[in-house]
This record gives structure tokens, C-alpha cells and sequence, in this order.
């Protein structure tokens, strides 16, 4: 009732979370930084002007969106969320953190997995207001942030 994904969708994120890397995934395995049999988090592929380096965290099987995430899934993403913040804060010296998550068309989803986005934040760094200015990372940049991260969690 309120899935969106076309016909034969092949979702990148279920890719993802299976260690593929095709045509099909901008995001390298190498960018994972932290996977268990649940959920998976890595460094997005895309990043905002003074925003770079955000984490993606996402359940290892298809789910579409939040109507459809179990209260035990939501939980066990939450709390890694909680540990992802902490962890970016550390280690990214940024201001604060900013989690958002994203369902339906109207609701901005474009990727038919759910997904939840962390963000590190910066004094006056108008996340919100350059929305539209995200742009494809170098996947050389992006290791260097997930070696860090999985540095961080293997401890």
C-alpha cells in the first residue's frame, strides 16, 4: 500500500548489503565500514558541499520504507545510530549530528530500501538549504572516512 518501487526493481542496497559491487551500486565495498547479520553501514557515496563523509545505515534484507521496518529492526538500527553519532563526533571533530530517514516520493525517498541517513554537522553549514547540491564522491575519498570508522568499531 505504500511501496513505490517499479516492477523488477532491482534495489543497490540489497546489493549493498550482499557485498556486490556492480554498475548498479556507486558504493564500493570498501566503503562498508560495520556489517552483521541485521543491518549494514557504510559511507555514503554521495555528499553535500560542507557535509562530507555522511553514514548510511540500512537493514541487510529488503525493506522499503518505515511502515514496513519491524519495531525490533527500527530498534537495532536506532541504537547503532546512537554508537555511529558518538563515533562520527570523535572522529570527525564536527559540531553536532543530524540523522534523517526518508519515505514515499513525497517524502524525498529516491532509493526504494530503507535507509537511514547520519550526518556530521558544522557550525552554519546549511545542510538543509543545499539539499539539492549533493554530488558524487571519489571512492578514494570515502575509504579514507570508512578505514577510520572501522578502525573505530573493531575496538
Amino acid at each position: 500500500m505504500y511501496n513505490h518501487a517499479p516492477k523488477n526493481y532491482v534495489c543497490p542496497m540489497c546489493l549493498i548489503a550482499k557485498g556486490v559491487e556492480n554498475e548498479l551500486t556507486y558504493t564500493k565495498q570498501q566503503d562498508v565500514f560495520y556489517r552483521d547479520k541485521d543491518v549494514t553501514a557504510f559511507i555514503a557515496s554521495h555528499w553535500w558541499p560542507s557535509n562530507n563523509a555522511h553514514v548510511l545505515i540500512i537493514p541487510n534484507q529488503h525493506i522499503e520504507n518505515i511502515y514496513d521496518l519491524s519495531d525490533e529492526l527500527s530498534g537495532k538500527i536506532h541504537s547503532f545510530e546512537r554508537k555511529v553519532a558518538i563515533a562520527i563526533k570523535e572522529i570527525y571533530h564536527c559540531d553536532g549530528v543530524s540523522s534523517r530517514q526518508h519515505n514515499e516520493p513525497a517524502g524525498n525517498q529516491d532509493v526504494w530500501h530503507y535507509h537511514l541517513h547520519v550526518f556530521p554537522r558544522y557550525n552554519d553549514d546549511n545542510l538543509y538549504l543545499v539539499h539539492n547540491k549533493k554530488k558524487l564522491s571519489n571512492p578514494t575519498d570515502r575509504m579514507a572516512f570508512a578505514d577510520k570508522l572501522k578502525d573505530y568499531f573493531s575496538k
